[in-house]
């Protein structure tokens, strides 16, 4: 009699399903989040999204959560209903492609003039929120003013009008801060509290507002010291409260960001964020640094009233 065959056992299909939306989720994510903007911002309800691609409530509603999976009929239904231009309809296929396909798509690269605020949506659903900057003060605490003056620098040849507009969307990420959610981990390259923006006023004015912060249970502030060796670029790492596995990082370069949602990449840029913190000051060091900015801009700011 034959000796029978041994089989190795194959998952089964629904663990291999699971297994792929784990990855695609992040990214489906994005992809409803991009849809629900564009429904709200037009005054549509869920029940309008649903009569345009012939489905229940319920379903746009998990598709604007990245619950479920998206069907590009049904995307383009709906981008074709919002009055969606050729690039926003580009912007919707690549985040789709992503959200099919999570090893071959691991980032999705956003170049548009909207990509911050693509980051402000996001992060008013995180649960908490990671930041690495080593340019500037991370948006969500910077001072009106300190905004103003980067605004100014950055957006050279840009209307009074539009540069409060813009200062404005910086401000209104700040709203999260009286909420219990997001928390908010930051840490700051030393270098940036003597990077003059306006003027020392405005610096002592930002510094001030760091300090504040750190007293808070919400908001830990860590200052990485000169010297130490840093990615070039701000990175983002944001965990929402659904799952282990819905989280994304964004890394910002000059001109537009990178989406990171494939769960080796993110593991890469998790690493990187803990070893920039293993380099950083402790809580008690962080505020002495603080500090010593604080002192800095006052005899800058007494300096230049004798003058």
């Amino acid at each position: 009699m034959p000796a029978a065959h041994k089989h190795r056992r194959e998952p089964s299909a629904s663990v291999v399903r699971l297994q792929a939306s784990e990855e695609q989720r992040p990214a489906g994510r994005m992809l409803g989040d991009e849809l629900r903007f564009h429904r709200e911002r037009l005054g549509y309800t869920l029940a309008d999204a649903a009569d345009v691609i012939r489905a229940s409530t319920s379903k746009v509603s998990r598709l604007e959560r990245g619950e479920s999976p998206a069907k590009p009929r049904d995307v383009h239904d709906l981008a074709s209903f919002y009055g969606l231009s050729r690039e926003q309809h580009s912007q919707l296929d690549q985040l789709m492609a992503q959200a099919g396909n999570a090893d071959l798509y691991s980032r999705f690269a956003d170049v548009t003039p909207h990509f911050l605020k693509r980051l402000i949506r996001l992060e008013r659903t995180a649960q908490s929120i990671f930041v690495y900057e080593p340019r500037v003060v991370p948006g969500l605490l910077q001072t009106e003013t300190y905004a103003r003056a980067i605004v100014r620098m950055m957006e050279v040849g840009v209307s009074d009008g539009d540069i409060e507009r813009i200062v404005a969307l910086r401000m209104e990420r700040q709203v999260m801060l009286d909420q219990d959610v997001p928390t908010l981990a930051a840490l700051i390259d030393e270098e940036v509290l003597y990077r003059l923006y306006g003027d020392a006023v405005v610096m002592a004015e930002q510094t001030e507002l760091l300090l504040k912060a750190t007293r808070t249970n919400r908001v830990n502030i860590r200052i990485v010291p000169r010297g130490a060796q840093m990615p070039p670029y701000p990175i983002f790492h944001l965990k929402f409260a659904d799952g282990d596995f819905q989280e994304l990082a964004y890394v910002e370069h000059l001109d537009g960001a990178n989406y990171v949602t494939q769960k080796g990449q993110l593991d890469k840029y998790r690493k990187l964020m803990v070893n920039v913190r293993a380099s950083a000051y402790d809580r008690e060091g962080s505020t002495e640094a603080l500090e010593r900015a604080l002192l800095h801009w006052g005899q800058q700011d007494a300096a230049e009233r004798l003058d």
